[in-house]
Order: structure tokens, then C-alpha cells, then sequence
């Protein structure tokens, strides 16, 4: 389990096995409390609250009021965290675990709108707006996810300077994510749509390597671009035996020749 760092909250929670089906409703999977046992595998799991970007610069008094008030879940894979049109009654902060951000068609297709790592906060423009959740959000892998009710959020927000800010950014960077992301789906080819997916999450860590982080299944790639499964294998594939990409095993694709790449994107080759 991956924990998140440093001003310390303890918690206990299970790794036990869930249930496949979805939880009916948002309210429906009630929060349980930070320091309970929950039974079957116990784990004792270190919530560093500071190292959440948006609660880092917290004074120790909104931190405290963050701790009283902050609820803690697990789900399993491919369970619902939030569905669309339910309630905006809580801000929600992934400690560990991946998540996916969802919207259905009418036609009953799931189209992936974005990924979620640790640490990422999300359900923010219900709160905001005191609307309903504008998409579903589902666990691509056994996640832990802490509830800050609205009130408290919102309190945040208007009395909390660095928490304020840290949301406009937040909130600046979606917009332009969401633009990025729209250019990608307008691509016809299907493989420059995926050599884009990869370029468009592609990470530069200290040592200059490029690295896509906790690369998703090819199936949740498809869904996040609107394409097949198989599609998205054989696109990879290429990479593979080009020698422009390759996995190691932390599970993250390294980006080799990103030239090379460059070059798929746009057509060139």
C-alpha cells in the first residue's frame, strides 16, 4: 500500500477481498472513521497528511479541524467511488491505489476522461457548485480514499490562502488538461491517438528519463481514448519492437527514444 507523506495519522484497514459488483449509491458505502478496525487483514497504514499537495501549507489549527473531520474507505477493484449525479457532499482525496474518471454515453459507452494517483484530490466542482458528481469515479486497483465532508471543504477553501490557491491552479490545469485531451479524441488515427495518450502522460523524473507511471491496463487505455483493446496492444506492441518504449518491472513504460516518438506522433514516419 502506498502511503502518502509526512504529518502522521494512523489508521487501520483491510486488504481482505471485495465484493465485484458496484455499491448501489454514493451514500450507500458509508466512510468509516480514521482508527477503527475493520477487520479480516489489518494494516497499519501511515496517512501523512502533508504531503497531499492541496493540505501541504495547512496551518496546524486547519489541520487539525482536516484530521477531526476527514472519513477513510477502501474499495476494490473496479468498484464505483463515486457515481454520476450523486451527492456533492464531500471532497475526496485518494491516498493509494489508482483511480478512473468516467462519463457514459447514451449509447451505454464508458469514456475514461482522466486518471488519479495518490495524493490527487477530485469531486471538487460539486462541492464548489453544491451541484450533483458530473462523472463516476471507479477503482482500476484496491484503493484507500479519504471523505472531507463539504462544509469543512469550503471552509478551507475561504479562510485557507494556500488552500485557495492551490485550487486555482488545480483548477487551471484541468481546464487545460481537458483541452489537451480533446485534441487527443479529434485524432482519426488510432495509433497516433495512443503514441498522444502516452506523450500526454509521460513524467521527466530527476534523471531526465521519461516515464509513464503505473501504466493502465490497455483496456482502460481504450476506454480513455475511444478505441479497442486490441488496438491499443498492437499500438504498444510497435513501440515495444521498435525499441522506442519498453516495461520494467515496477510496471511503468519507459520512453527510450522520444524522437522517435515525436515522430509517430505527428505522422512523420
Amino acid at each position: 500500500m502506498t502511503s502518502i507523506g509526512s504529518n502522521e495519522v494512523s489508521a487501520l484497514a483491510t486488504a481482505g477481498p471485495a465484493p465485484s459488483q458496484a455499491v448501489p449509491n454514493e451514500a450507500a458505502a458509508t466512510p468509516q472513521k480514521l482508527n477503527i478496525n475493520i477487520n479480516i487483514t489489518q494494516v497499519n497504514l501511515q496517512v501523512h497528511l502533508r504531503k497531499i499537495p492541496l493540505l501541504a501549507q495547512l496551518t496546524e489549527e486547519e489541520m487539525s479541524r482536516v484530521k477531526a473531520e476527514l472519513r477513510i474507505k477502501q474499495y476494490a477493484r473496479r468498484e464505483v467511488v463515486l457515481h454520476k449525479g450523486g451527492a456533492g457532499d464531500s471532497l475526496l482525496f485518494l491516498l493509494s491505489g489508482q483511480l478512473q474518471v468516467i462519463d457514459v454515453t447514451e449509447d451505454g459507452r464508458a469514456i475514461g476522461l482522466r486518471m488519479l494517483a495518490p495524493g490527487d484530490f477530485f469531486g471538487e466542482i460539486a462541492v464548489i457548485n453544491g451541484s450533483t458528481r458530473s462523472a463516476s469515479v471507479v477503482a482500476l486497483t484496491p484503493v484507500l480514499v479519504a471523505f472531507l465532508p463539504r462544509s469543512t471543504a469550503l471552509h478551507l477553501f475561504s479562510h485557507s490562502p494556500s488552500a485557495a490557491n492551490h485550487m486555482l491552479r488545480h483548477l487551471a490545469e484541468k481546464v487545460q488538461r481537458d483541452s489537451e485531451f480533446r485534441a487527443l479524441l479529434s485524432i482519426h488515427n488510432t495509433s497516433r491517438r495512443v503514441y498522444n495518450f502516452l506523450q500526454l502522460y509521460t513524467q521527466k523524473k530527476p534523471d531526465n528519463s521519461l516515464v509513464v507511471e503505473n501504466l493502465p491496463t490497455h483496456q482502460d487505455i481504450a476506454i480513455m481514448i475511444n478505441t479497442s483493446r486490441e488496438s491499443v496492444t498492437r499500438s504498444i506492441l510497435t513501440l515495444v519492437q521498435q525499441g522506442i518504449v519498453e516495461k520494467d518491472a515496477q510496471h511503468r513504460l519507459i520512453i527510450l527514444k522520444p524522437d522517435a516518438l515525436q515522430k509517430l506522433i505527428e505522422g512523420k514516419v
